[in-house]
C-alpha cells in the first residue's frame, strides 16, 4: 500500500495468554464506549463500531456481553484515555494509547518499557505531529470514482483513496468517521458483498499514519520486537502505533 498503517493486532494473539489479553483490552474498550454513550449499539455508534471490531477479531460473544452488563450496572472503574509518544529502537516514532484506571501507574509502567529497551520517551506532541491521525476504511470495490464521489457528496474531506487487488482503501480525517462510514454504507450498502445492508468493511478503524517510515534493522529490531511485546503485556495499553519499516 501507498500508505502505511498497522493493524490493531500486530504482535498480539500469539498463544493463548496473549489472546486472554486481547479480550481485555476489547472488553475495557467496550464498557468505557457503553458507559458514556449507553449501552444500545442502535444508539451508540461508538460501541457499535467497537463490537462489530471485537468480533472481526473473534472475541468471544461472552467477553462482550460481559462489558456491556458492567456498564448497565453503574459504578465500577473510571477510566481516563492517556497517550504516551517517543522514539523507539533505531529512531522510529512510537505513539501508545492506554485506557487506565490509574495514571500514575501507567505512565511508570510505560516508561519502564522505553527506558528497558534503550527508547526515549517523550513530552505531548513530540511525535504525533508526524502521523495524520485518521479514520480507515477498506472493502471491496473497484470503483474509485464512484467513492470519491460519494464521500465529496456527503461533505466527508478525503485524505487519499487507493484502489489495489479489489479494494478500495479510504483515508479521511478521524473527526469524519462516522460521516464517511454512513456515506459509504448509503452509497454501496445494497451490494453483494455486505451484511444487514451494510459494508463489511475488511478494515474499520481510526489510527495514526505515520506521514513517512524509519528502517529499523540488525539489532535493533531485536529490541524493536521485545519494546512492543512489553508494551502489549501491559493491560492498560489498548493500541501502539509507530512508523518503523522492516
Amino acid at each position: 500500500m501507498g500508505r502505511a498503517y498497522q493493524n490493531r493486532k500486530e504482535s498480539m494473539a500469539k498463544t493463548a495468554d496473549a489472546k486472554a489479553k486481547v479480550y481485555s483490552k476489547y472488553g475495557r474498550e467496550i464498557y468505557v464506549c457503553a458507559k458514556a454513550g449507553g449501552t444500545d449499539p442502535a444508539g451508540n455508534l461508538s460501541l457499535r463500531s467497537m463490537i462489530d471490531r471485537a468480533k472481526k477479531d473473534q472475541v468471544p460473544t461472552h467477553v462482550i456481553d460481559k462489558a456491556l452488563d458492567k456498564a448497565k450496572g453503574g459504578g465500577g472503574e473510571d477510566f481516563f484515555t492517556a497517550r504516551y509518544e517517543g522514539f523507539g529502537p533505531g529512531s522510529c516514532m512510537v505513539i501508545v494509547d492506554c485506557l487506565t484506571d490509574n495514571p500514575n501507574r501507567t505512565f511508570g509502567d510505560v516508561r519502564q518499557c522505553f527506558t528497558k529497551t534503550k527508547c526515549k520517551i517523550g513530552t505531548q506532541g513530540a511525535v504525533s505531529h508526524m502521523f495524520d491521525h485518521s479514520a480507515i476504511f477498506m472493502f471491496k470495490h473497484d470503483d474509485e470514482d464512484a467513492v470519491l464521489e460519494a464521500l465529496m457528496e456527503a461533505d466527508v474531506d478525503v485524505a487519499d483513496i487507493e484502489n489495489e487487488d479489489g479494494k478500495i482503501t479510504v483515508f479521511a480525517p478521524h473527526t469524519d468517521y462516522f460521516k464517511a462510514k454512513q456515506a459509504l454504507n448509503e452509497a454501496f450498502g445494497a451490494n453483494a458483498d455486505t451484511k444487514n445492508g451494510e459494508i463489511d468493511f475488511d478494515v474499520d478503524e481510526i489510527q495514526f499514519v505515520p506521514q513517512n517510515t524509519a528502517p529499523v534493522t540488525g539489532d535493533d529490531l531485536v529490541l524493536f520486537d521485545t519494546f512492543i511485546d512489553m508494551l502489549n503485556d501491559l493491560d492498560d495499553v489498548q493500541n501502539i502505533y509507530h512508523n518503523a519499516e522492516f
